[in-house]
């Protein structure tokens, strides 16, 4: 068996840089050796005199063996239990850096890929770090190239399935006999289909936090906003026999926000609503002050508690879903929201009597440079 001839660079080192190695200024070592050493030393110096004095100023005459025994082993486990004490005290102090890093990546939501702080880490973690942080690097760019690869997919595909639909509509204007009519409208439905997941797909692309959709944000009245997109959506519920109603305050609410994409976010909860809400009545966009906040509810049949940490994953249906849809919706919904530095939350029975999701926005930042939390 051919071994590699190359020498460990460890084996190579000499004791004096060894010991440098060891103590180089960040070390863990070089940490808990000046910070256990004088305190152990104190110990230790405490232990000598107990012994010194127990042993020389004593008068030994008027004791017993059996009280000297106890004395000294009172004394040797008072001063164990210092040393364990000091001991402790000192490794938690050295550990300090690595529960600061534990805590930053339990902190983080489960697409920030962003590198770890490698601050104030120890000589002997931050290299591992290192390593962590340059998977990191390698796994965001992987899922960029994918999100680039579908938003330019979603792109090309769009001028085709534009075409399709012309022609579908087309055949469909003329005098057909019913089983082609009836293929016709077929073809038409699912190009409208493939259509709307090709423009979800884009705003999906467009609300990635990579590309910096904060750079579009304009200064909005969210009240007046709400009330001019909601109007478009009222003769598709009333085609569905559903009240659409709006409750918003009359002072302008400001919010820095990008209207395209809350356009899209608003469209993709009414017709959640409209497509998942079996049995509602009305369907309640509501509009709030403090903080800013929009929240499309309904008195529906809601969502079962299993899937609703799952609703907001991408392509994600549950089931027990009916009706049809890509499962995109609320998955782009929880990216634009996310993109406006946002927070959101679903509530649905018994707690809640039908489905209501809420978008907590921050409020707007003075300037025209806006920057946002991505989280």
């Amino acid at each position: 068996m051919i071994r590699d001839s190359v020498p460990d660079e460890r084996a190579t080192l000499s004791p004096h840089m060894r010991l440098a190695a060891l103590l180089q200024p960040g070390s863990l070592a070089r940490h808990l050796i000046f910070r256990l050493l004088p305190p152990v030393l104190v110990l230790v110096v405490l232990d000598l005199a107990v012994t010194w004095i127990v042993t020389s100023r004593i008068n030994l005459s008027v004791w017993l063996l059996r009280d000297i025994f106890w004395v000294l082993l009172l004394s040797q486990v008072f001063l164990v239990l210092l040393i364990a004490g000091v001991l402790i005290a000192g490794v938690r102090s050295g550990l300090k850096s690595i529960n600061k890093l534990s805590d930053e990546i339990n902190q983080r939501s489960i697409d920030d890929l962003q590198p770890l702080d490698v601050s104030g880490l120890t000589t002997e973690i931050a290299p591992v770090v290192n390593r962590i942080n340059d998977l990191l690097l390698r796994l965001d760019d992987s899922m960029q190239a994918q999100k680039r690869f579908i938003g330019h997919a979603a792109h090309q595909i769009r001028t085709p399935l534009s075409g399709l639909k012309l022609e579908s509509e087309l055949m469909l204007a003329g005098d057909l006999p019913d089983d082609v009519r009836e293929r016709a409208q077929r073809i038409k439905f699912v190009t409208d289909r493939m259509i709307r997941l090709g423009q979800q797909l884009l705003v999906l692309a467009r609300a990635d936090s990579s590309i910096r959709p904060q750079d579009s944000f304009q200064r909005l009245d969210l009240a007046e906003w709400a009330r001019l997109s909601a109007s478009e959506w009222i003769r598709a519920t009333r085609a569905q026999g559903i009240d659409l109603q709006l409750s918003a305050p009359e002072d302008p609410i400001w919010v820095d926000a990008d209207p395209l994409l809350l356009e899209e976010m608003l469209s993709n909860l009414i017709d959640n609503a409209l497509r998942y809400g079996a049995g509602a009545r009305y369907i309640l966009i509501q509009v709030g002050a403090t903080p800013p906040s929009l929240a499309v509810e309904d008195d529906g049949v809601g969502i079962d508690a299993e899937d609703r940490e799952r609703v907001f994953e991408a392509f994600y249906r549950s089931p027990r879903a009916s009706a049809g849809g890509s499962g995109l919706g609320l998955a782009i919904v929880r990216e634009i929201a996310r993109a406006h530095g946002g927070w959101w939350s679903l509530a649905s029975r018994p707690e809640f009597p039908g489905t209501r999701i809420s978008i907590v926005f921050p409020g707007p930042r003075k300037g025209t440079n806006l920057t946002r939390h991505e989280g």
